[in-house]
């Protein structure tokens, strides 16, 4: 399984460690928010707000380099939209990972 990298962040701040930093603060902080706010529509079956919940998600899996993974929430966004909830478990094992990552950062 693919793990979260800073690989595009270091190319997006170009060396530049107070700007890097400042993205990896934004993620830090954004991230747990739009995390609960999925699992509260997912929980409350409005998977058309979940799915644009994942959308919003979908962008920080991109940051943190996880490329299967984001193909995989554009997926489960489109799964949601139509009434499915297949890929559910894929999608919320990449968020897992996500997590311990920016804990661990």
């Amino acid at each position: 399984m693919e793990q979260p990298n800073q690989s595009y962040i270091n190319s997006l701040s170009g060396g530049d460690d107070a700007f890097k930093q400042k993205l990896i603060d934004i993620i830090k902080k954004e991230y747990p928010e739009e995390k609960q706010v999925y699992f509260d529509n997912f929980k409350a079956n409005n998977f058309k707000l979940a799915a644009d919940n994942v959308h919003k998600l979908k962008h920080k899996i991109s940051i943190l380099g996880l490329e299967k993974g984001y193909e995989v929430a554009v997926a489960y966004e489109n799964n949601l939209l139509n009434g499915t909830t297949d890929l559910k478990d894929q999608f919320e094992t990449i968020l897992k990972s996500i997590t311990d990552y920016l804990e661990d950062i």
